[in-house]
């Protein structure tokens, strides 16, 4: 990998625009009706998909900074949250341990994308790796990081579960267990997603 390819760029204006606008994106998503399952009364939501693909297409370091401007907006009061729902309130509901881990799951996603194609994440327009696009392994390895995202969702959503709801640790995670299905698709979808918009818009990606 050439040291251009490895080193860290500033974050430029143009940065600044597409965090803005995965922020955005994140909240449209997010306002949209939920589906209550389970007992613990989350409500399944587009918001995964869209904290999966602002990972994949923005990268670590941007995805966690468009995703914790998502948070914040909603935490100081903004209905941006499923629901409609806003403010520090949330954090005593059931779904607090997803919402805080969202933009950790962005940042996971993206650095792992990052990891599994280093040549797409380039500071010289982003080229595109045309052999992993032929052959398909270019959208499996954006699932494999989108993964890494889900796993780390799992994760606070179940402590949250355990910390909030108070239920065991065991119920915590057959209530989270509902949304895996559902989750899953999102991951690959995501994927799919990205992979377009990194061809549409190769200056998009970079050494975030």
């Amino acid at each position: 990998m050439s040291n251009n390819v490895e080193r860290r760029r500033a974050i430029t204006a143009e940065d600044l625009a597409n965090i803005a606008v995965f922020a955005a994106l994140t909240a449209a998503l997010s306002v949209l009706p939920g589906i209550p399952l389970g007992t613990a009364g989350v409500p399944l939501t587009l918001q995964t998909l869209a904290v999966f693909l602002t990972g994949l297409v923005l990268g670590g370091t941007r995805g966690l900074l468009a995703v914790a401007l998502y948070v914040l907006v909603g935490l100081i009061g903004v209905p941006v949250f499923a629901g409609f729902r806003g403010g520090l309130g949330v954090l005593a509901g059931p779904s607090a341990g997803y919402i805080l881990a969202f933009p950790f799951a962005a940042a996971a996603a993206g650095y792992v994308a990052q990891w599994l194609i280093p040549a797409r994440r380039a500071n010289d327009g982003g080229a595109t790796n045309a052999r992993y696009e032929r052959t398909g392994t270019y959208t499996l390895r954006l699932v494999a990081a989108a993964l890494a995202g889900f796993v780390v969702i799992r994760i606070g959503g179940i402590l949250g579960l355990v910390v909030n709801a108070r239920l065991p640790f065991e119920d915590a995670f057959l209530a989270d267990l509902v949304f895996w299905p559902g989750d899953l698709i999102k991951v690959v979808l995501a994927a799919i997603i990205a992979v377009g918009v990194h061809k549409a818009f190769p200056r998009i990606a970079g050494t975030r």
